[in-house]
């Protein structure tokens, strides 16, 4: 799959195309019916797919000090969109000049001058261009003029999560931020990721004999709420079950949160200064505070056997 950052990455000769446009943030299973529906369309006229998205996220400049809790940083959005059979991605530096363009300079600038769409394809409510003026509506009336047709595709799914709400990048943040991970889960159609660094820390799990990754975490990231989770933990192409800690450590008077993984059964490792994946699967408990380090260990070992069960060690 290609990537470019802005508009002068495409390639001169790049011919027509079916694109979709939009932050799509996490990927969830409502964006994956877009996208899968533009991919669909772009093997059907023998033309490649392109995503389109925006770094920073809009409201970052639009709202200074708005930025949103990101569910996944853009090269794993890539990934995921390469696994979906996305041929391009293309990644547009989201400025204040950016931000002033008309929708009618946005659809010739990038959907007509560089990217020759032969169809564009969007969820019902996307908006674009200056003061998210442009509509649905106003993309296809362009396209009589421009040479493009417009397909619309309902991304509204909707489960048990949330309760029952449709699916969006901020109901799964908002779950997130609640600890519930199963419920994101459910609606990303797979485990909530967060990535950093290993970096060192005060070393305590080692000393306990539980040693742990202590991941500097990507800025903007969604992390969930202070506890312990049953994952994974990928690191070298390996992927281990893992008891996954996020706190302040009260039990040692931390005041810095922290997400920590132990790779369950792997006191072998060293993973400092690797990047570093935890996959959040399942919420076991919320962070404590015990009345002795005899009884944290108690805690921790019991906290490690729920792990395995829920991972099927």
């Amino acid at each position: 799959m290609q990537r470019w950052r802005g508009l002068e990455d495409i390639p001169q000769d790049w011919g027509r195309s079916v694109v979709t446009i939009g932050s799509y943030d996490g990927v969830h299973r409502g964006h994956q019916l877009i996208i899968g529906r533009a991919v669909e369309r772009a093997r059907e006229l023998s033309v490649p797919s392109v995503v389109v998205t925006f770094d920073p996220h809009p409201s970052e400049v639009v709202r200074p000090g708005s930025h949103p809790p990101l569910l996944a940083p853009h090269h794993r959005r890539a990934e995921l969109m390469a696994e979906l059979g996305v041929d391009a991605v293309l990644i547009l530096p989201f400025t204040a000049e950016f931000s002033k363009l008309s929708p009618a300079d946005f659809i010739v600038k990038v959907l007509v001058d560089k990217l020759h769409a032969r169809t564009v394809v969007e969820g019902p409510n996307f908006r674009f261009g200056h003061r998210a003026a442009g509509t649905v509506d106003y993309l296809a009336e362009l396209g009589a003029t421009y040479d493009y047709d417009v397909e619309v595709v309902d991304l509204y799914v909707s489960g048990e999560a949330g309760g029952g709400e449709p699916f969006s990048s901020t109901l799964t943040r908002r779950l997130v931020a609640a600890g519930d991970v199963e419920g994101a889960r459910e609606i990303l159609g797979r485990p909530h990721r967060v990535e950093g660094i290993v970096v060192r820390g005060a070393q305590r799990g080692r000393e306990l004999g539980f040693p742990t990754a202590n991941l500097e975490t990507l800025p903007h990231t969604a992390i969930p709420a202070d506890g312990v989770y049953a994952g994974w933990l990928t690191a070298n192409g390996e992927r281990m079950p893992a008891a996954i800690s996020v706190g302040t450590n009260p039990q040692f008077d931390g005041v810095e949160r922290t997400v920590e993984g132990y790779a369950i059964d792997r006191v072998d490792l060293d993973l400092y200064g690797l990047h570093v994946a935890i996959d959040f699967f399942a919420y076991v408990r919320g962070q404590e505070k015990f009345a002795s380090v005899d009884e944290l260990l108690v805690a921790m070992g019991r906290d490690v056997q729920q792990c395995r069960e829920i991972l099927g060690m």
